[in-house]
């Protein structure tokens, strides 16, 4: 359970460090460039990655190198607006995207239990998108919690897709991933001249932290799945409850981040949610 343990506190100590932090874009765009060169890096040296192209499934590696340094920017000014609470819940409750795709595009068959946590799980979105109404900001919904289980979902789907291509190993696209997602911050950076005026030694700490803390969240949940390789759903519950419980937890308690009531009956039914999907893949019910 320690691989499990330690990636569940990196997950929610990128949020807080986020939270934090609160920079320009400028400077985020920077923090990600140095983030997906430590990501590559370490990918690089603990996974050694092949390098035969001709094998690569560029069909998806290309879209995700465009959609993880995107979505993380997403995420981050999703934090800032709407807390690590609301943030977390939208992340982790945006399973149900790659489950409805499984059923609609790949006609796979979803059991009675987990179309009830599909149900619960949208109505749960619903609930934490709503707005405090004493927040600044217009509209009902939180756009940019929106575009955060939008993105993931989709990510998840376009990960998902990855992992059956067998002609490589996952790693070593995931190499290629981070590549592209690098050289897509890069080019951002280069463009943007009002970034390198922000750019100090400071800022290149915090990519470095950023950078260990996201890859670590990536590579003890692989080494947890490895660990659990005979019961891979005790993986997916711990890590989905783990990160919700306790981005709620340090939300609330931290940063005193403020919780209608719709948002905890929200925060209730993304629990009973996962229970539902996780006792479904259990159970085969």
């Amino acid at each position: 359970m320690l691989y499990l343990l330690i990636s569940i506190l990196c997950s929610v100590s990128v949020g807080v460090f986020f939270k934090l932090l609160k920079k320009k874009s400028s400077v985020t765009v920077f923090l990600l460039v140095i983030n997906y060169l430590i990501a590559s890096l370490a990918t690089y040296v603990l996974f050694r990655p092949q390098f035969d192209f001709s094998k690569l499934n560029w069909n998806y590696i290309i879209p995700l190198s465009l959609l993880l340094p995107t979505v993380f920017w997403i995420l981050t000014i999703a934090i800032n607006q709407s807390g690590i609470v609301k943030t977390d819940i939208a992340q982790r409750i945006s399973l149900v995207i790659p489950i409805l795709c499984s059923y609609w595009l790949f006609k796979e068959e979803i059991s009675n239990f987990k179309l009830i946590g599909l149900i619960i799980g949208l109505i749960a979105v619903v609930f934490i998108l709503q707005k405090n109404s004493r927040m600044k900001t217009s509209g009902t919904f939180s756009f940019y919690l929106l575009l955060t289980f939008l993105g993931y979902g989709i990510i998840d789907v376009l990960f998902k897709q990855i992992a059956l291509h067998s002609q490589i190993p996952y790693t070593t696209s995931l190499f290629f991933i981070f590549i592209g997602a690098l050289l897509v911050t890069t080019i951002y950076l280069c463009i943007n001249q009002k970034a390198f005026k922000t750019i100090i030694i400071r800022h290149f700490i915090n990519g470095i932290i950023l950078g260990i803390l996201n890859f670590s969240n990536i590579y003890f949940y692989l080494k947890a799945h490895q660990y659990f390789k005979e019961n891979p759903t005790t993986v997916f519950a711990s890590m989905n409850f783990g990160v919700i419980i306790l981005g709620t937890l340090i939300g609330i308690v931290f940063f005193k981040e403020k919780l209608t009531k719709v948002n905890i009956i929200g925060l209730i039914l993304a629990l009973i949610a996962v229970a539902f999907i996780v006792i479904a893949q259990t159970k085969s019910i």
